[in-house]
């Protein structure tokens, strides 16, 4: 009998596939790695970001005479103006007549107040007149028949003196009593409004039963046939708007545009603001210019220079400075110049500045002296850009 002891065993041989693949997943994803860092890699920038060309835009600097001028606020006035009121009496308003915009003539009734007090003390004082005068006359041919009794030895030097002196003294009653009347007569006139003179009516200040007193303005006459700009300027231009001085004028209400000459130059300043008051005269027989409304006043001054002309975003301004950025070749280069003056949106600096530089606007901001860039030309006009360099 045998046993399991007893069988012989056949060598267990060692499977080489293990090792084989246990080695080809490990190249497998040793290969897969290097291709991931090899991948990530490539998408690292490895310039650096300030040795990169900025983005900018530039603009062609042009060459422009350049002429000072001068700009100033004004308000356009009418030639003539009244504020029409009681100027003795105070009184309620009984009637008013006209209404913004009326014309009226010269001597036309305006308004009229309630003047009944007025009208009865007139009366008064008339009457009280004409007693004292009646009252004077008895009295001097009284005096007058007592002087003719002195030649007869009737009447003594004393009585006629006295009897002289009671008729001065009621001729001096009776003058005041007169002057009294004329003030009085002068209060009732004073209840009709009229017009001092033919123009239109700017505003009414009051409506029937308003209570008017003497400086009160019922309501507001004008006279637009010549009208008059008036403005304030800086002392130191007291020589640039001297008489005869050619400007031209803008009408803001109207968007009218004018031409005219400075009529009168105050000869003082104002002794608070410092400023020179000047007056120009437009006639206006239409009557086409709302007074009260804004003007604007503009002045060439001196002779045209020679100048470069430069959008106001292209640069940057310090007292009388001016800091742009020129492009050349590839590197934009930073230069003050001198500045001759502004107009509009635009810039005029010295011609040190060379007519078609490529001056920076857009991204100037964010350049240094020597940057590299990448610039485009903004084409005038059209809004189009074109590479730097290359001439249309």
């Amino acid at each position: 009998m045998t046993t399991e002891d007893d069988v012989p065993r056949e060598p267990i041989q060692k499977s080489r596939r293990v090792p084989v693949v246990i080695a080809a997943g490990t190249v497998g994803v040793v290969a897969i790695g290097l291709l991931m860092v090899g991948h990530a890699s490539s998408r690292v920038n490895k310039v650096a970001l300030a040795g990169s060309p900025k983005g900018v835009t530039v603009v062609e600097a042009k060459a422009a005479p350049y002429r000072p001028a001068r700009r100033y606020v004004g308000t356009i006035e009418p030639w003539v103006e009244a504020k029409i009121g009681p100027q003795l009496i105070s009184a309620y308003v009984d009637t008013v007549l006209v209404r913004p915009g009326d014309a009226v003539k010269r001597g036309q009734v305006i308004a009229t107040l309630d003047c009944r007090n007025a009208s009865a003390s007139s009366k008064a004082v008339a009457m009280q007149a004409r007693a004292i005068q009646s009252q004077q006359e008895a009295i001097a041919h009284e005096a007058s028949r007592v002087a003719e009794l002195k030649e007869g030895g009737f009447a003594s030097a004393n009585e006629i003196e006295k009897r002289a002196a009671d008729s001065d003294s009621k001729a001096a009653e009776l003058l005041e009593t007169q002057a009294k009347m004329q003030r009085a007569t002068l209060e009732v006139n004073d209840c009709v409004l009229r017009a001092p003179f033919a123009g239109e009516i700017a505003v009414r200040a009051a409506d029937p039963g308003a209570f008017a007193r003497p400086g009160t303005a019922v309501a507001t006459l004008v006279d637009r046939s010549t009208v008059r700009i008036v403005a304030e300027v800086p002392e130191a231009d007291f020589d640039v708007v001297a008489p005869a001085t050619p400007v031209r004028i803008v009408a803001l209400a109207t968007n009218r545009q004018l031409h005219g000459t400075i009529a009168r130059r105050s000869p003082a300043a104002d002794f608070s603001t410092r400023t020179i008051h000047l007056e120009i005269d437009v006639p206006d027989p239409n009557r086409t210019l709302p007074v009260g409304t804004t003007a604007e006043i503009a002045m060439d001054v001196g002779e045209p220079v020679a100048a470069t002309e430069i959008p106001l975003v292209a640069a940057s301004v310090r007292g009388g400075k001016v800091t742009v950025f020129v492009v050349d070749g590839n590197v934009a280069k930073k230069g003050v110049y001198p500045l001759k003056g502004e107009r509009g949106g635009s810039l005029f600096i010295d011609p040190t500045l060379r007519p078609g530089s490529h001056v920076v606007t857009d991204g100037r901001a964010l350049l240094k002296d020597g940057d590299r860039v990448d610039a485009q030309l903004e084409a005038a006009g059209d809004g189009a850009t074109r590479v730097a360099g290359i001439k249309p």
